[in-house]
């Protein structure tokens, strides 16, 4: 199968955290079918490697890194790998994310608190402050957040989660506020749930979490390609003036 897409990111290098599956995967390999070349990053990395394979088997040009967000040296040598090898960097996805098993604050020890926050959104402020001075220095960037319909309102996740996402939001529209002028853009996706591995696993042990997406207007779960579509507009310049936005994306939840 020959590359697809509209290659509204032709050139453009972009690195997709979290991309061994799921979201992040299918994000990656839509952004290798609109041009990019992709670093496809995960804290597996045979996983990674899976995903750059694919975008390569299908036209496009991608590389594989393992890296823990949760780590700053590992972030550190992502970036640094990325711009001796690219000598730029265009895109950011901040999608490495976990759950909380929609625990609440008095089951929320500060183990699982930490580990959320820590690879939810310490871990997308780790790669985004490495990443900006080489946005900076070519004047342009953009950065596309994996927030979630929990960054906006309450019962989409666990307190550790939800606090997470909020926080994406927030660190998303102070970025596009501090250095929008400076050619540098950031956005927020907000998805509902999603047909992915990890969405499986949790559903399948929650009835009561499936009767309530089966309730939304779309009536089903979303489709990780819908999101990646989303993505790559906000990651093409088709975009540009699209600053700071959180936009939801999840089949109508939070309208009921």
């Amino acid at each position: 199968m020959g590359r697809q897409g509209l290659q509204r990111l032709q050139g453009k290098v972009a690195i997709v955290t979290g991309s061994g599956r799921g979201l992040g995967r299918a994000i990656a390999e839509k952004f290798g079918q609109e041009g990019a070349l992709v670093v496809s990053c995960d804290l597996d990395g045979g996983l990674a490697g899976e995903t750059a394979r694919a975008i390569r088997n299908n036209g496009g040009s991608a590389s594989a890194a393992a890296a823990d967000v949760n780590h700053g040296a590992q972030v550190d040598a992502l970036i640094e790998s990325a711009i001796s090898a690219h000598g730029r960097i265009d895109i950011v996805c901040n999608n490495a994310g976990i759950l909380d098993g929609f625990a609440p604050l008095l089951d929320t020890d500060e183990a699982l608190w930490d580990r959320v926050i820590g690879v939810n959104l310490k871990g997308a402020y780790r790669v985004s402050r490495a990443a900006l001075p080489h946005m900076l220095r070519q004047g342009s960037g953009t950065f596309v957040n994996i927030a979630s319909m929990a960054g906006l309102v309450a019962q989409a996740g666990g307190l550790a989660y939800t606090v997470s996402k909020h926080g994406m939001i927030g660190l998303t529209r102070q970025i596009s506020a501090d250095y929008g002028q400076q050619g540098i853009r950031a956005n927020a996706i907000c998805p509902g749930s999603m047909d992915t591995e990890m969405s499986r696993d949790f559903l399948k042990d929650s009835p009561e979490v499936q009767a309530i997406v089966n309730s939304v207007p779309a009536g089903r779960m979303g489709r990780p390609e819908e999101v990646a579509e989303l993505a790559a507009y906000l990651a093409s310049d088709a975009s540009a003036f699209i600053h700071g936005a959180a936009i939801v994306i999840d089949g109508g939840w939070t309208i009921r």
